[in-house]
C-alpha cells in the first residue's frame, strides 16, 4: 500500500483555469435541470477549497467514529456536499413526482454485485446482497439518483477486518449474486467499463479509490484520485496518469481489461491505452464505488468523506 504522512495544514488546491471552468459547464447545466428536485446549487470551486469544512454529514464520535444502520438515516439529513449532484427529496430519496421520464434514475444491473457499506460493527461492515440489493438504498451511503448510484464512505466509518479504510463499494459476484466471482488474469478475457464522477474528497487526506481489480489477497489495479491527480495504481506503485488536473464533478470513463496475463486500462471510449502491465493473479474480481483512503488516525474528522457517482458499470467475461 502507498505510504502517506498527514500534512500539518490542509492541502492546497490549484485555481481552476478558464478552460477548466468551461469544461464543467455540462455539470452546471445538470444542476439547473435538477433544481426542481431541490438539489443544492453550490459551485465546484467551493468543494475544491480544502479549507471549507462546512459541508459534512452528521456522524457520532467515538473510538472508531462508526455509524450503525439506524444512525445512518439521521446522518443523511445533513447538508449535501459542495458539489454533489443530488436530486433527492426531503426524505433522502429521489422525488418521483418531480422527475420527468428523461430524468428518472438510470438502470444499473446489480445482479452480479454485493454492496459493502461503512456502517455496522468494527471489522464487520454491513453487506447487502441479492435479492435485497435490487431495490436497496440507504441515505447517505448508497443513494439512487437520476444520473446514477451515489456511493459515500466517511473517515470514521466501519472497515473490513483486512483494511483500515472505509468503503461504500460494489464487489463482483457470479450471476444471481449469491456466489463470489473468482477469475484469473491468465485465463479468458475479463472487462469492466466504468463511467463515473468523483464528487467529494476528505479534507485532510484527499484520497479515494473509485474502481479496482482485487485478487484473493490484495488489490491488483486501482483507479485512484489524490487531490487533483487521477491515476492507476498497482501494488502501491503508480502505473500511469489518467488526468493530471482532475476537477471534482468531472465525468470520466475507464475500461479495465484483464487478458493473457496482462491488465490494460483505457481512459475514455476512444481506445486510448494508458496502462498495460503484466499481472499473473488468481481469485480476481472487480470492484466499483468509493473506497475512502483516509480515517481519523490520518487527521480527518469522522464525518469527512469521499464520494463517487457511478453512472454506468458494465462487466463482461469471455474465453
Amino acid at each position: 500500500m502507498r505510504s502517506w504522512t498527514a500534512p500539518t495544514t490542509l492541502p492546497g488546491r490549484r485555481a481552476h483555469t478558464k478552460t477548466r471552468s468551461l469544461r464543467r459547464l455540462g455539470s452546471a447545466a445538470l444542476g439547473l435541470a435538477l433544481a426542481a428536485c431541490d438539489a443544492p446549487a453550490v459551485s465546484d470551486d467551493a468543494s475544491r477549497d480544502a479549507s471549507d469544512a462546512g459541508h459534512t454529514i452528521d456522524a457520532p464520535t467515538g473510538d472508531a467514529g462508526a455509524l450503525d444502520a439506524a444512525g445512518a438515516q439521521d446522518a443523511g439529513n445533513a447538508d449535501a456536499p459542495a458539489i454533489a449532484l443530488d436530486a433527492s427529496s426531503s426524505d433522502g430519496g429521489p422525488s418521483s413526482d418531480a422527475l420527468s421520464d428523461a430524468a428518472r434514475p438510470v438502470a444499473i444491473d446489480l445482479s452480479i454485485w454485493k454492496l459493502t457499506l461503512p456502517i455496522g460493527t468494527p471489522g464487520s461492515p454491513l453487506e447487502i446482497t441479492q435479492p435485497e440489493l435490487a431495490t436497496y438504498e440507504i441515505d447517505p451511503w448508497f443513494v439512487r439518483l437520476p444520473e446514477g448510484l451515489r456511493f459515500r464512505a466517511n473517515a470514521g466509518g466501519v472497515t473490513t477486518s483486512g483494511s483500515s479504510y472505509p468503503r461504500s463499494e460494489l464487489r463482483e459476484m457470479e450471476p444471481g449474486g449469491s456466489v463470489r466471482a473468482s477469475w484469473s488474469t491468465t485465463s479468458g478475457r475479463h472487462e469492466m467499463r466504468l463511467e463515473e464522477t468523483i464528487t467529494h474528497l476528505p479534507d485532510v487526506k484527499p484520497h479515494v479509490v473509485a474502481g479496482q481489480i482485487h485478487d484473493a489477497s490484495d488489490d491488483v489495479i486501482m483507479i485512484r484520485l489524490e487531490g487533483v491527480h487521477l491515476f492507476v495504481e498497482g501494488g502501491g506503485v503508480e502505473l500511469g496518469t489518467l488526468d493530471a488536473d482532475y476537477a471534482l464533478g468531472e465525468r470520466f470513463v475507464v475500461r479495465i481489461v484483464a487478458e493473457g496475463g496482462h491488465i490494460r486500462v483505457d481512459h475514455g471510449d476512444d481506445g486510448r491505452v494508458e496502462v498495460d502491465v503484466a499481472r499473473d493473479a488468481a481469485g480476481c474480481y472487480f470492484k466499483a464505488g468509493v473506497y475512502t483512503q483516509s480515517n481519523t488516525s490520518r487527521g480527518d474528522l469522522p464525518e469527512a468523506y469521499g464520494e463517487v457517482i457511478v453512472h454506468a458499470v458494465e462487466v463482461t467475461h469471455g474465453p
